[in-house]
């Protein structure tokens, strides 16, 4: 399986790697510092440059130290902060007993170490890699932020085959009109960018349950990415799907093919000319991140938002674990600011005194919550 694999590439680099290991002599005055262990695949290592990110936190009394999940938490710590990206290890646990022993380690370390903090509390992350639990969140915001304007579109959770027949008055019971955006259930992997576009009630014959069907916003083919990192946020623009106004044969397209910085896709250039749309207010996008982290829990997000170009709402559509975070420049002196902010006071893993700051819960609270 391609997420194993990407973990063995990890141990292997692990291994092999002394760019994150301490200089001979050096350990006694590195260990003064923070210590920060990353739980992070090798595809999510090379995407965020940790060697790099380590050499910089070097620089600031900060040790990073790549954890090896094969091998028992105990004797790689202590650690004063973890962060971490487990989506693959948790989605195949449902079906892996090697993936369930991983995450049984990684439960027992962090419930026997109390004060060290988890970015992100997996209880959180486990959520969102359900779009199911993530939809539901997001169809909350038209009423905790009603002041601002914010909104996400009216969707349909299709469980399985069994909803099928029914599929059409549902959509009419919940508000939702065609164009419909499907995409699975499950947030993670090479099949979550895999969606598909319907144009009217023939196409739900394309629908493959379990997955979401989502009101389709034209938009004007731009995408607002907002990337999260504690207290700090910052707005990315992306390239989109392009405004669609009559009906059609259902489009199948992957995400990632339209909405990458360096996408060049036919289905995001425009065939009319239109006025640009006015980009997010910041005012707004601030209160949509503070109502979002009050609500996940988390510190290390991403939300996909887009303005309706009819009315100018801003729009959240989707939710996204730790993302990548192309484009903002400030990512590894943002994050290093939130480890230090998190882990601040006496050394979290030896002191029985510490406690946690916001970003991130006790360890301890963190139970594992595979999703159904």
């Amino acid at each position: 399986m391609r997420g194993r694999a990407e973990w063995r590439g990890a141990r292997l680099r692990h291994q092999t790697s002394a760019s994150l290991r301490p200089a001979p002599g050096s350990l006694s005055r590195q260990m003064s510092g923070r210590r920060v262990g990353f739980c992070l695949s090798e595809k999510k290592r090379r995407r965020m440059n940790l060697d790099a990110f380590a050499a910089f936190c070097a620089g600031h009394g900060v040790e990073v130290v790549e954890i090896d999940i094969t091998r028992p938490l105990v004797h790689q710590g202590p650690f004063d902060v973890i962060v971490h990206k487990l989506s693959d290890v948790v989605v195949e646990a449902e079906r892996d007993s090697q993936s369930q022993r991983v995450l049984a380690d990684f439960q027992s370390y962090v419930s026997a170490h109390p004060a060290t903090v988890l970015l992100d509390p997996l209880p959180a992350m486990t959520r969102l890699l359900d779009r199911f639990a993530s939809y539901r969140i997001m169809g909350h915001l038209h009423r905790s932020l009603r002041d601002w304007c914010i909104c996400s579109p009216p969707y349909l959770e299709i469980h399985s085959a069994g909803d099928l027949p029914s599929i059409h008055q549902a959509l009419v019971t919940q508000g939702l009109s065609f164009p419909l955006i499907c995409k699975t259930r499950v947030a993670h992997g090479s099949l979550s960018h895999e969606m598909s576009l319907i144009f009217g009630a023939d196409g739900l014959a394309d629908v493959r349950p379990p997955c979401v069907l989502q009101s389709f916003v034209n938009h004007g083919a731009v995408l607002h990415k907002v990337f999260v990192v504690g207290d700090q946020h910052f707005c990315v623009e992306r390239p989109s799907l392009k405004n669609f106004p009559s009906e059609r044969k259902t489009i199948f397209f992957n995400s990632h093919q339209v909405s990458k910085p360096e996408s060049n896709s036919h289905l995001t250039a425009l065939d009319e000319q239109m006025p640009g749309l006015p980009p997010p207010s910041s005012e707004a996008v601030a209160a949509l991140v503070r109502e979002l982290r009050a609500q996940l829990g988390m510190a290390l997000f991403g939300v996909d938002v887009i303005v309706d170009v009819h009315t100018h709402t801003l729009t959240a559509i989707d939710i996204n674990i730790f993302p990548g975070y192309e484009g903002v420049p400030q990512f590894f002196s943002s994050l290093l600011s939130h480890i230090q902010s998190v882990s601040a006071g006496p050394r979290g893993a030896d002191s029985p005194e510490s406690t946690q700051t916001a970003g991130g819960p006790s360890a301890a609270e963190a139970g594992l919550e595979v999703p159904s």
